[in-house]
């Protein structure tokens, strides 16, 4: 989730105070943790002018690495979330999201200007 999303969320709710509620925030787009190391990983190589890795040339050349999965976890860890949007929506709130990718290289960025 973009830190600006959630901004731009509740800046629309203050502009409409009649409604009020607690409510998912979120792309509602399902997408797994391994595309936040994936768009972190080329967000950086962008920052240095450098051309982007596929996952599986980030894989190959060392940079993301897999550790099993621990057996404590199993059916008890979710590999990705997806918001449900549904009664966000229903207020009217029509904020659009930024999918992992976009949100971290806009992060990466201001990061890169600090």
């Amino acid at each position: 989730m973009y830190v600006e999303d959630v901004v731009a969320v509740n800046l629309w709710f203050l502009r409409h105070r009649e409604r009020s509620g607690l409510f998912n925030v979120g792309s509602g787009r399902a997408q797994p943790f391994n595309d936040v190391a994936h768009a972190t990983l080329n967000a950086l190589r962008a920052q240095r002018g450098e051309a982007p890795l596929t996952l599986a040339e980030q894989v190959q050349s060392g940079l993301i690495e897999y550790v099993p999965f621990p057996e404590a976890l199993i059916g008890r860890y979710q590999c990705h979330t997806e918001a449900d949007l549904t009664a966000l929506r229903a207020t009217g709130c029509d904020v659009a999201f930024a999918d992992v990718e976009t949100g971290v290289h806009r992060y990466a960025a201001w990061l890169a200007g600090q």
